[in-house]
């Protein structure tokens, strides 16, 4: 009985998110945020750099900015800087950094300490590159870990909770479509309007003070080429450096190509398309 429930919410967000229009993507995000951001003081957008996550911040700082929803009383946005990004993307990230910065908008810059980054991990002690079965500690390490551990310190000098935003989607792995639809109506979690989690999974002395939500959970990754590319880099939509964004990902051939795998030349991937495909840039 669960599977066929399960079956039948994945062919729900399928047929529906392939329906929507982009104005209808932004209207359901923007009733996601009013739905559940209201509950929440403090808002924190976790952000990479990538594609799915630059989509969500820059929409909803935009979407503050033009009154579509209320601005919480508190946000902070935390960058990821694994320091193993495309140059071009982290060239954007910062770009972006500073046009968050002059909105006022406090950026926490997190990172893992010297000692656990990639390279000084692997070459600095001996310590074997991450593989697919046996030893996978690289996500954790450099990225993972550090977030929580700001989160901590973030909740701590405010002394209250948060909410976290994240770009997740519905559509990115059959893996991730699977736990979104497994933990849809368990401990408070929510699909009809984003993906909204009273409690954050594994998360380090901060368990009951972090909630997530992932208000873009259903758009197509087609939306979020057209936001990169076409909407957000626009004066009317916020004048951000996004176009890079969609360019360090192959262009207009970017939904084609699915360069973007993560860190530069990562040994979990058979081919590092994203660099193949920066290299064959002209500029």
């Amino acid at each position: 009985m669960k599977t066929e429930t399960n079956k039948q919410q994945a062919s729900i967000f399928e047929g529906y998110s392939q329906r929507l229009q982009m104005t209808e993507a932004i209207e359901l995000t923007q009733q996601s945020l009013q739905a559940h951001g209201k509950s929440h003081q403090h808002w924190g957008i976790a952000w990479s750099g990538g594609k799915d996550s630059s989509a969500t911040l820059t929409l909803i700082i935009w979407m503050i900015d033009s009154g579509m929803i209320q601005a919480p009383e508190k946000l902070t946005v935390f960058y990821a800087d694994t320091r193993m990004e495309l140059p071009p993307l982290a060239i954007a990230a910062y770009q972006i950094i500073d046009e968050l910065e002059e909105r006022g908008i406090e950026v926490r810059i997190v990172m893992a300490p010297m000692d656990k980054r990639f390279m000084v991990y692997m070459l600095g002690r001996g310590v074997p590159p991450p593989n697919n079965n046996t030893l996978r500690w690289c996500t954790r390490q450099i990225k993972i870990d550090p977030m929580q551990d700001s989160l901590a310190e973030a909740i701590a000098s405010n002394d209250d909770s948060i909410l976290m935003i994240t770009g997740v989607r519905q559509g990115e792995s059959a893996m991730r479509d699977s736990r979104i639809i497994m933990s849809c109506g368990k401990d408070g979690a929510e699909c009809g309007q984003g993906w909204y989690q009273e409690v954050l999974p594994n998360s380090k002395g901060i368990r009951g003070r972090v909630a997530t939500l992932a208000p873009l959970l259903h758009w197509r990754v087609c939306h979020v080429w057209e936001w990169l590319k076409h909407w957000a880099p626009q004066a009317e939509f916020g004048d951000w450096s996004t176009a890079a964004i969609a360019d360090a990902y192959g262009g207009e051939e970017a939904e084609e190509l699915s360069a973007r795998t993560g860190c530069v030349g990562c040994p979990l991937a058979q081919e590092d398309k994203a660099l193949d495909t920066v290299i064959a840039m002209d500029r």
